[in-house]
């Protein structure tokens, strides 16, 4: 009798705080309560911005309805979307975004390939001189930037952002070279020497061992890429010279781009102050990425944890 009511302890005990094998039930709440609590942080302001541009002039209105508004009223979204002039924005954003992200990830890898395979002189020179290109603030070479771009004629054109990120010079490139550096350092070179004992040349190795091993860095910064380059808009905006506008640039300017399209005398003094419709632009120019990230959030977590990134 007391040998079963011993085993019973044990077993709560370890039910309740775990063994070598298994976690304990204690831990397991401890742990989800912290999740849920860091992922409300995180969701609050979405979920407060979505709830908020669904709600029609009445519910926001009304001090009852908080979270769930009386009707599915859509608006918001349809000034939101002729504000912003969303067609032509979005296809401007997805062109500005995109193509320099594909050309500075590819090239990006490149660099980081001849830094982590090739001995030269001055190789720590060069990976500090990388590194002090991401520490210095861009507002600190904007000024040198701009002049150089003037004189080569680029300013005003989608060419400012493009030549950069052919040249591993785009937003944030140091990040992405040191990626692939760590990522080919892990690579081991019994494969490239056996690729080169078959006769294999340099770019050959590089395009058929080094890049398949090197797809989650690739994925990881071109999702970083696209997120800053659709983010951006200081220097975006002083490059392009208001030659082209994207969505968050339109964004920045919602309130005199709402006066424009809906001068005083064609809507309410309320709707001109809603702030529904401000949640709506600001959710019309988040909502690329977030598809983005769930198409690709599968791959995007596991190239996280397969990368440098997490110190493996």
């Amino acid at each position: 009798m007391l040998t079963l009511r011993r085993l019973n302890l044990d077993h709560f005990k370890s039910l309740l705080f775990g063994s070598r094998t298994r976690s304990g039930l204690l831990f397991t709440v401890l742990l989800y309560t912290l999740l849920i609590a860091i992922g409300f942080v995180y969701l609050y302001p979405l979920l407060f911005m979505f709830v908020t541009s669904l709600k029609s002039p009445s519910d926001l209105l009304n001090p009852m309805v908080q979270w769930v508004p009386t009707e599915f009223y859509i608006g918001n979204y349809e000034k939101a979307y002729r504000v912003l002039n969303y067609p032509v924005t979005l296809t401007t954003s997805i062109l500005i975004s995109v193509v320099p992200s594909l050309l500075q990830t590819f090239v990006a890898s490149l660099v980081g390939y001849g830094l982590a395979r090739y001995r030269f002189w001055g190789k720590n020179l060069v990976l500090l001189l990388i590194l002090a290109t991401f520490i210095i603030p861009p507002q600190n070479t904007v000024i040198p930037q701009m002049l150089a771009y003037k004189e080569q004629g680029l300013l005003g054109s989608p060419w400012a952002l493009i030549l950069p990120a052919l040249l591993a010079q785009g937003y944030r490139s140091a990040i992405f070279i040191l990626i692939f550096y760590q990522s080919f350092l892990s690579l081991p070179k019994v494969l490239e020497e056996a690729a080169r004992l078959d006769g294999a040349s340099d770019l050959r190795i590089f395009l058929t061992i080094a890049v398949p091993s090197a797809i989650p860095a690739f994925i990881v910064s071109f999702i970083f890429s696209v997120v800053w380059y659709w983010n951006e808009t200081f220097l975006t905006s002083i490059f392009l010279e208001g030659g082209v506008t994207t969505l968050p640039m339109q964004l920045s300017r919602f309130v005199q781009a709402y006066e424009n399209l809906y001068p005083p005398g064609t809507v309410n003094i309320f709707d001109r102050l809603n702030e529904a419709v401000k949640m709506s632009g600001t959710f019309l120019n988040i909502a690329p990425l977030l598809v983005m990230y769930f198409l690709l959030q599968r791959w995007f977590v596991e190239s996280v944890e397969r990368t440098g990134i997490t110190g493996e």
